[in-house]
């Protein structure tokens, strides 16, 4: 907090079968508001996740297949690219190339459709993985089509309530916004998350550590929550292509663990978030594995989120912040303080 100027963080742990959450700073510099335990923070793109679960859960109740192409769920795309594009391609960022942003110019749903239409890949669908928002978010859409609901209205009357947490929102209540805390850019700039197309299913969660971590113990079976549902949580954990040092899960990204921390942090690289890079197709599909090393980074403009979780030791952690600063340095303080919580189990 100190090297990056974060005015304030939330670090909840998972280990040794309870759950801790410590308050750092203050949610904003104007006011000197603390956190707390009930301080809403902007979770980026750890709000993928959430769309993967909805999705394995439509897949497991019959609605969808993730070998499906998309073109057959939205019959606008009958006959572009996306007539070769799988619903697992989506999943796993391995469509062909679509971009890390909805184009700037795409502000509502009718110029979405017409921009997928036109668009043409720059690879073949499986032979590249490259990350971005427009893949999943098409994704979420789909899934919640198969519901016969809208996303948001999923999420926050179905999902977020099955899995206990009561203070995670798409659409935070006006009675709630006194607790969300304040972004701040890595310039220091105050800041909120501006909403755009396809933004509830890519970067739109706001929550609490405590409901995060939930979740979180949720992904470790460690919850009394709907088996059809656990089922579909854990499905998320399949492994569908290797990237580098790491194993490409339904939006989750894994690695073998004991992990050094330098494998780690090459899986959350600039080159990964940025670039194109080659994916191989694991055939078999690797199973959810327990001694796996399971994470996922989220950043809006002014908020920097982190979750990790080792299935086979019960142990996790997730870190909020309400500033922008890099993920390397997120991902080095969970490693440290997982390792310390797991002595010996560095790679």
């Amino acid at each position: 907090m100190e090297r990056y100027g974060v005015p304030g963080m939330a670090v909840g742990i998972v280990a040794n079968g309870r759950t801790y959450v410590f308050d750092y700073g203050v949610a904003s510099k104007a006011t000197g508001k603390p956190i707390a335990a009930d301080t809403l923070f902007e979770i980026g793109s750890v709000s993928k996740t959430f769309t993967a679960t909805l999705a394995s859960y439509a897949q497991i109740t019959g609605r969808l297949s993730l070998t499906g192409m998309a073109s057959a769920y939205l019959p606008p795309l009958r006959g572009s690219s996306f007539d070769h594009v799988s619903l697992l391609n989506l999943g796993t960022h391995t469509s062909g190339g679509l971009p890390l942003q909805v184009p700037s110019e795409v502000t509502n749903d009718a110029q979405l459709t017409a921009y997928l239409q036109s668009w043409k890949p720059a690879y073949a669908p499986g032979t590249y993985r490259t990350y971005g928002n427009p893949g999943i978010g098409l994704l979420g859409v789909i899934a919640a089509a198969s519901m016969h609901e809208n996303f948001a209205a999923l999420m926050e009357g179905r999902l977020f309530p099955r899995l206990g947490m009561k203070d995670t929102y798409i659409d935070v209540p006006r009675a709630r916004m006194a607790s969300y805390a304040q972004g701040y850019t890595s310039n220091d700039a105050p800041v909120t998350m501006t909403p755009g197309v396809l933004w509830p299913e890519t970067y739109g969660v706001r929550t609490t550590a405590r409901d995060l971590l939930r979740f979180v113990e949720a992904n470790m079976s460690m919850l009394a929550i709907d088996a059809t549902l656990q089922r579909a949580i854990i499905a998320t954990h399949v492994g569908y292509y290797q990237i580098g040092p790491m194993t490409q899960d339904l939006i989750w990204e894994q690695y073998p663990y004991p992990i050094g921390l330098e494998p780690l942090l090459a899986g959350n690289s600039a080159k990964m978030l940025f670039e194109s890079n080659p994916a191989t197709r694991l055939a078999p599909a690797l199973r959810p594995q327990g001694a796996a090393l399971i994470d996922k980074t989220g950043s809006t403009n002014g908020f920097s989120t982190y979750v990790a979780f080792v299935p086979a030791k019960r142990l996790g952690i997730v870190t909020l912040a309400n500033k922008s600063y890099p993920i390397d340095a997120r991902v080095r303080a969970a490693y440290e303080i997982l390792t310390k919580l797991a002595p010996g189990q560095s790679g």
